[in-house]
């Protein structure tokens, strides 16, 4: 496909949940799989001394679901709209209650209600996590890092995104000054590769944090350029940044 076909695809594209499948071939990653932890076995490390759970940002509910069998009690937040109907038809029939929340800090819960409150690419407030988990309680977290995909950015001569700061020590320093002791932590950089320029339109229309004033229209020159090096066999190569940490009030 030319120029056009792609970009009006990537604009009109349907993306539910948070499933990366519809960009298989166009889009790669090295996944969970590649980290040197598992978020996953994290999580599962936990759940036997937890009675309730609260996982935040559950997107379509496909993480969560997937680490059942789950504590009696287990709630999940979802901040996107369109992922909201998604995560309850996913979660509901599980006995999962999903709250549509809009700011961090303002957590739907009581005071100390959850043993375990989980975190996957989730941005959070430290004092709120911690009002929420019982006395003796854990936060476990894997966070997209602000130099994820930076290539991006510099690519379309687009600003750094907004969280550019963000990184294991910043993450740790906002949990120590809220009293947490983070008792274990990580950082990994995994290389990634954008391999046409559809591809990437939906990937800054599904993320709008990344290039917050993205536009066709605004960068029609450096993606026409990004285009044609992508048709002549050369990817915009990237690098996706993750961190995780475990942290106890």
């Amino acid at each position: 496909m030319g120029y056009d076909e792609l970009v009006a695809e990537g604009l009109t594209t349907p993306f539910e949940g948070w499933d990366f499948g519809v960009f298989r071939g166009r889009y790669e990653e090295r996944g969970d799989a590649d980290l040197p932890w598992s978020y996953p076995g994290l999580v599962r490390e936990r759940l036997p001394g937890a009675g309730a759970l609260l996982d935040l940002g559950t997107g379509g509910g496909e993480v969560l679901a997937s680490l059942a069998p789950l504590p009696a009690r287990t709630a999940a937040t979802e901040g996107f709209a369109p992922n909201v109907p998604v995560a309850r038809e996913r979660l509901e029939p599980l006995g999962i209650e999903v709250a549509e929340v809009g700011d961090d800090d303002q957590l739907p819960f009581a005071g100390a209600s959850f043993d375990l409150v989980i975190s996957r690419h989730e941005s959070y407030d430290p004092h709120e996590i911690r009002r929420v988990l019982r006395p003796g309680g854990t936060f476990v977290t894997q966070q997209v890092g602000g130099g994820d995909l930076a290539e991006v950015n510099e690519a379309l001569g687009a600003p750094a995104h907004g969280y550019a700061d963000w990184d294991l020590r910043a993450a740790t320093d906002q949990l120590t000054a809220a009293g947490f002791t983070v008792t274990w932590q990580d950082e990994a950089r995994l290389p990634a590769a954008f391999h046409d320029i559809g591809a990437l339109v939906l990937f800054l229309r599904i993320t709008p944090w990344h290039v917050p004033d993205f536009s066709v229209e605004r960068y029609a020159e450096p993606l026409r350029a990004l285009h044609a090096t992508m048709s002549a066999g050369q990817p915009l190569a990237a690098h996706c940044h993750r961190f995780a940490l475990v942290a106890r009030p």
